[in-house]
């Protein structure tokens, strides 16, 4: 595992709070699991650039923040605003200088802004385009949202795609007993890689339409597909994962279900006013 030197990066200010996180985070991690750091040479050296990450547990920043920290970059993290109100942890989130995304309010653009923000004064800003834990059976990236394809295209910005893959092992995600479940028992490996910078010149200079921004998305989610797909040694689906397909096709199959109840109960109660 090789380290990357900081002083090779002139804009790397991780700033005394930065440096404290670090102190108390990274003994964690390396408690927790054994690090398996690659990647660190598509990262650019200079300027702005889009981290765009796959998440399949809720302890991946932690270890993404260890990887991306060890890079001599420091992340600008976006992170949901109720972490923000945790005692001491909201605390360390803005004096570390991250991002907080507010949704369904009136300050849901900021996020947005600060990102834009962070970029153009040449930092890394940390995207998880999935916008939640994967819900895809394998684990595998699910469809994304536009927010990462949107500040890439509006900056000009590198977006480089990241995979992890071994948290998932310590604390399952949803459906998998990941709800207040902990496996800490062998030592798990839990690697971080990222890729090649994402190909987005076809989009340079269009109209940010909902079909260039899907579009865009789709390829920022099969480059992080494809790091992830090196890590497992295993081929990624043909089809990706739809959370809004699946909660519609739930509906759909509930729906039917209750029209099948309803009909038999229909039947029984005419067969007993025979």
């Amino acid at each position: 595992m090789a380290r990357r030197s900081n002083a090779r990066f002139g804009n790397a200010d991780y700033g005394i709070w930065y440096r404290f996180a670090a102190v108390l985070v990274k003994p964690v991690t390396t408690a927790l699991a054994k690090p398996d750091w690659h990647g660190w040479e598509h990262l650019p050296e200079q300027g702005g650039f889009l981290a765009v990450v796959n998440h399949n547990s809720i302890i991946d920043p932690v270890f993404y923040a260890h990887w991306q920290y060890n890079s001599g970059r420091p992340p600008r993290i976006l992170g949901k605003s109720s972490l923000f109100s945790v005692p001491f942890i909201g605390f360390m989130l803005r004096k570390t200088g991250q991002i907080p995304v507010f949704r369904d309010s009136t300050d849901a653009a900021h996020a947005f802004r600060a990102a834009i923000s962070a970029i153009e004064q040449g930092e890394c800003v940390q995207f998880y385009p999935e916008g939640t834990l994967t819900r895809d059976p394998d684990l595998w990236p699910m469809t994304g949202k536009s927010g990462a394809a949107r500040v890439a295209l509006m900056t000009g910005a590198p977006v480089i795609p990241v995979a992890h893959w071994g948290a998932h092992e310590i604390v399952p995600p949803y459906g998998r007993g990941g709800k207040g479940k902990f496996n800490l028992f062998p030592r798990h490996k839990v690697t971080v890689a990222a890729g090649p910078p994402v190909d987005l010149s076809r989009y340079q200079g269009q109209e940010l339409t909902a079909q260039v921004l899907r579009d865009a998305t789709e390829d920022i989610m099969a480059a992080i597909t494809e790091v992830l797909a090196g890590i497992r040694g295993e081929q990624a689906p043909a089809e990706r994962y739809d959370m809004r397909l699946a909660s519609r096709d739930r509906a759909e199959a509930a729906a039917a279900k209750g029209d099948r109840a309803a009909s038999a109960v229909e039947k029984n109660d005419e067969e007993n006013t025979k």
